[in-house]
């Protein structure tokens, strides 16, 4: 079998949960910073690309950032060259910045409950939209509890044109879950699967169908 290189890309040091899940999903991780990344190179070597969860994002951060702005360009690349790509938490809202959308501030309910000096996630229910590929990947679509870190977020008037929304959050619209249709497998999405006791089980799903992806890419390109 193809040895399935997946790029991490982190700014700062890698999640340690991300690296496992793409061990336990049978990948190889390869932690790239997005500033120093040779993107020909990642783009020849990796099978697909994890936008892992990071420091949260804020509208100021737009056209600011030196970190945020090669995060950007190498998820541009990616989308140009039809690469899987899997964006989680501050990845999914790069991936909407990157073809053109923002970000708005959020009710207190998307935002971490603080106890003490430790965060909590907080809870809410969402509805994924059947016939999307995040349905087709997790199984159903239909109603589904999930977590939620996040004080900024992406609405309707935030999302941009070219991007998909394939789930929202029942309590305030807020866009949980976001697609590429243009692209074979592109999929971002504003909660944590990665807090596997917080997420219903069959998200590892998503993990799973990067790594197929990934080894067929790979495969196609020897």
């Amino acid at each position: 079998m193809t040895e399935r290189l997946i790029g991490i890309v982190a700014a700062e040091p890698a999640s340690q949960l991300a690296l496992d899940a793409v061990e336990k999903a049978g990948g190889k991780p390869w932690v790239v910073s997005p500033q120093e990344s040779d993107v020909s190179e990642l783009l020849a070597k990796a099978g697909a690309l994890v936008f892992p969860e990071g420091p949260e994002l804020t509208p100021e951060d737009i056209g600011v950032s030196l970190s945020l702005e090669a995060e950007l360009s190498l998820m541009r690349a990616a989308l140009d060259a039809d690469m899987p790509v899997y964006a989680i938490g501050r990845g999914f809202q790069v991936l909407n910045i990157a073809q053109g959308g923002s970000i708005a501030e959020l009710s207190d309910g998307h935002a971490p409950v603080e106890e003490g000096d430790d965060e909590k996630s907080a809870f809410h229910h969402i509805y994924i939209s059947p016939g999307s590929k995040l349905a087709a990947v997790v199984g159903s679509g239909g109603f589904v509890r999930v977590n939620s870190r996040h004080r900024y977020g992406i609405r309707e008037a935030q999302k941009a044109g070219l991007l998909m929304a394939s789930a929202y959050c029942m309590d305030d619209g807020v866009i949980e879950a976001l697609e590429v249709p243009r692209n074979r497998w592109v999929i971002g999405v504003q909660f944590r699967p990665e807090l596997r006791l917080e997420i219903p089980p069959h998200f590892d799903r998503l993990m799973q169908s990067l790594m197929d992806r990934a080894e067929e890419r790979l495969h196609a390109t020897k």
